[in-house]
């Protein structure tokens, strides 16, 4: 991976590319995304976040949270601000 570098190939996006299995919980998705975690239930809640849960925990795939963000189907911002996505910014 390239570090400090701008635009197509960042290290992000290089490591968004790499496959991963990892699995992370509220609070990590939390941290990850960097959301609250009432805006993440509020999410689950709504059917607009991949997740799965186990016993009485969710669990999330990084992958399909990467896919999720990358896909721009995420409404976070209109959570917050009660607009689409499309609108935040306008």
């Amino acid at each position: 991976m390239r570090l400090g570098t701008a635009g197509p190939g960042t290290a992000l996006e290089e490591h968004m590319a790499e496959p991963s299995d990892k699995i992370m919980t509220i609070e990590e998705l939390a941290e990850y995304l960097k959301v609250s975690r009432s805006t993440l239930y509020k999410l689950l809640q709504d059917g607009k976040l991949p997740g799965q849960k186990v016993g009485k925990r969710w669990r999330f795939h990084q992958d399909a949270i990467d896919e999720w963000v990358k896909s721009g189907t995420g409404t976070v911002a209109s959570h917050k601000t009660g607009r689409n996505a499309s609108e935040v910014g306008a």
